[in-house]
């Protein structure tokens, strides 16, 4: 998912980590991954780049090879870094959520659409 604004203000409320707009990955994984992979992305993974653990805000298995993950922050490669550091690979990867606006599944890969004014009401509407 994407979204593409000219509106500066928007996008930086979308995107910057100190405003915590949650997005909701689907990912899956090149092996099987366990319940200590969630707890690990849970309890905070420690990336190359940084000392500080990043946690994932929400977690869950979906399947032996597939996940969702709900991160706030958004650093460069995050999700494909974060399963790195527990010793996955990511093979497939889907942002499906950003705050109130879910991925529209009728849409084909490559095909886009406006959004609604009420869907743009719910995304700048301040928390």
């Amino acid at each position: 998912m994407l979204l593409l604004s000219d509106d500066g203000q928007f996008i930086h409320r979308m995107s910057s980590p100190k405003h915590h707009v949650p997005k909701v990955y689907e990912l899956e994984t090149q092996d099987a991954m366990h319940a200590s992979v969630v707890e690990k992305l849970l309890n905070g993974v420690v990336l190359n780049d940084d000392s500080q653990p990043v946690k994932a805000a929400a977690c869950a298995l979906t399947g032996s090879h597939s996940m969702a993950l709900t991160l706030t922050e958004g650093k460069y490669h995050q999700v494909k870094r974060m399963l790195a550091a527990t010793g996955h690979k990511v093979v497939r990867l889907h942002r499906a959520r950003m705050g109130d606006m879910v991925l529209d599944h009728t849409l084909a890969p490559g095909q886009w659409r406006w959004l609604s004014g009420e869907e743009l009401k719910a995304l700048t509407r301040k928390p």
